[in-house]
C-alpha cells in the first residue's frame, strides 16, 4: 500500500503504517527546481517580473560580487582584518531576500552582506563596520562582516556561531503569529548548520508551532573543509524537512529566478498561515571560506572549474540580454557605478578614527556602574601618561 494512501496519526499504534509525507512531498525534496540553465536558456516558466525589478535583482547580485572583490583586496593589504565572500552564492542570497516585504524579518548567517545592502543598509555603514570605526553602529564590537543595522530594516545582525540564528528566527516568527502580525521570517543557513544542535531546535520549534518562517539553506558544498557528502547520509538536505513536518524544496541555488519563485511561494504560504518551509539552494562557494582559509588544501581545481561554468551572475546576465532587459553595456554601467560607490565609501570611512574609548562601557547597563567608570578613568589616565612619554614631554608645540 502506497504511503500516500495512508492517513494515520503518529500516536496510532494500531495503524499498519503511518504516513509522514506524501509522494509529492518526497518528489519536491529530492527534485531540482530550475528555470534558467547554466548557459542562460530559459528551461521553465519565468515569474512575471517588471524589467526594473529584474535589473535590481542583477544589481544586487553584482554589488555583492564587486564588494567581495574589493574587500578581499583590502584585507590582503592589511587595511581590514577579515572578510568572508559570497562569490558564487549571489543568486541564493539575493533571490531569497527579494521575495520578502519591508515588514518581514531577515535572519542572516555570515555570508549575506548582499542581502543587507539589498534590504536597504547603507554601503558606507557596511564599510564602516568592516573598518570597525566610530561610524560603526555596533562601535567595533563585532568582527568584520557582521554589521549591526537600523532596527527599522528588520535585518538581524549576523552570527558566525553555526545555526544559533535559527531558534531566534523561529522565535521571531512565533511572536509574529501570536501578535497576528502578517510577518514572515527568512532565516539563512549553510548545509553545515544542519549538523548543529540549534538546527534541530529551530526547525523543530518552527514546525511544531506552525510559525511563518522560511529556512533558506545555501548548500555551497563545503562547510569550511568538510564536504557536503560528509555532512549527512540523507539523499538531500531538503528531505530533512519532511521528518520535521514541513515542506522541503530543492532548488538550483545558482538560478536567481528559481530561488526567487520558490522563496516567494514559501513566503506566501507562510503569510497565509501555512507554516514553515525549508528550501535547499544548491550552489557553490567559489572563494575561500574566509580570508583565513586556503581552499586549495581540500578541493581540486577541476571541481572549481566545473562550478565556474554555472556562475549565477553570468547565467542571469545572459538571459537578461536575450530578453532585452539589460545588455552588456547596461551591466558595465552597473559595475562602474558600484565600483565608484564602493571606492567613495572606502575613501570616506578609512579616514574615520576608532570608536570613543567610553564606548567600552556603554550600551550594557541603563546606568553605568561606578566600578566601570573608575576602570575607564584609569584606562584614560594610563593612555594619557603613555602618550606623554612617547611625546617626550614636548606637548603639542613639539609635534
Amino acid at each position: 500500500m502506497a504511503l500516500d494512501k495512508i492517513r494515520a496519526g503518529m500516536g496510532d499504534v494500531e495503524a499498519p503504517s503511518v504516513e509522514i509525507w506524501s509522494d509529492e512531498d518526497d518528489a519536491r525534496a529530492r527534485g531540482f527546481v530550475q528555470l534558467l540553465a547554466p548557459d542562460g536558456r530559459l528551461v521553465g516558466v519565468a515569474p512575471k517580473l517588471e524589467p526594473a525589478f529584474l535589473r535590481e535583482l542583477h544589481r544586487g547580485m553584482l554589488r555583492s560580487r564587486v564588494l567581495g572583490e574589493k574587500m578581499l583586496h583590502l584585507q590582503r593589504q592589511g587595511r581590514i582584518g577579515f572578510y568572508a565572500e559570497s562569490r558564487g552564492q549571489e543568486a541564493a542570497v539575493i533571490g531569497a531576500v527579494a521575495a520578502m516585504t519591508a515588514v518581514d524579518y531577515i535572519v542572516p548567517a555570515h555570508r549575506e552582506l548582499g542581502a543587507a545592502l539589498h534590504r536597504g543598509v547603507a554601503l558606507r555603514s557596511v564599510v564602516a563596520q568592516l573598518f570597525g570605526n566610530a561610524h560603526d553602529i555596533a562601535r567595533g564590537r563585532q568582527m568584520p562582516v557582521h554589521p549591526a543595522t537600523p532596527r527599522a530594516l528588520n535585518f538581524i545582525p549576523p552570527s558566525s556561531c553555526v545555526a544559533t540564528q535559527l531558534p531566534h528566527a523561529a522565535g521571531l516568527a512565533w511572536a509574529a503569529k501570536m501578535r497576528h502580525d502578517p510577518v514572515v521570517v527568512l532565516a539563512y543557513l549553510g548545509e553545515g548548520a544542519t549538523s548543529a544542535e540549534d538546527f534541530h531546535a529551530g526547525v523543530n520549534f518552527a514546525a511544531v508551532y506552525d510559525v511563518p518562517c522560511v529556512f533558506l539553506c545555501e548548500n555551497n558544498q563545503w562547510a569550511i573543509s568538510t564536504p557536503a557528502s560528509r555532512q549527512t547520509a540523507s539523499d538531500t538536505f531538503a528531505i530533512k524537512a519532511l521528518a520535521y513536518g514541513m515542506p522541503g524544496v530543492r532548488v538550483d541555488g545558482n538560478d536567481v529566478l528559481a530561488v526567487f519563485a520558490t522563496a516567494r511561494d514559501a513566503v506566501a504560504r507562510a503569510r497565509a498561515g501555512g507554516g514553515p518551509t525549508f528550501i535547499e539552494a544548491v550552489t557553490y562557494r567559489m572563494g575561500a571560506h574566509s580570508t583565513s582559509d586556503d581552499p586549495h588544501a581540500y578541493r581540486t581545481a577541476a571541481e572549481e572549474a566545473s562550478w565556474s561554468g554555472k556562475d549565477p551572475l553570468t547565467r542571469f546576465a545572459t538571459w537578461l540580454a536575450a530578453t532585452g532587459v539589460l545588455d552588456a553595456a547596461g551591466v558595465a554601467a552597473q559595475r562602474a557605478a558600484i565600483e565608484a560607490e564602493i571606492a567613495a565609501a572606502v575613501e570616506a570611512e578609512e579616514k574615520v578614527g576608532p570608536p570613543p574609548l567610553a564606548s567600552l562601557i556603554e550600551n550594557v547597563y541603563a546606568r553605568v556602574p561606578a566600578t566601570l567608570e573608575a576602570q575607564l578613568a584609569d584606562l584614560e589616565r594610563v593612555r594619557a601618561e603613555r602618550a606623554e612619554r612617547n611625546d617626550g614631554g614636548r606637548g603639542d608645540a613639539g609635534r
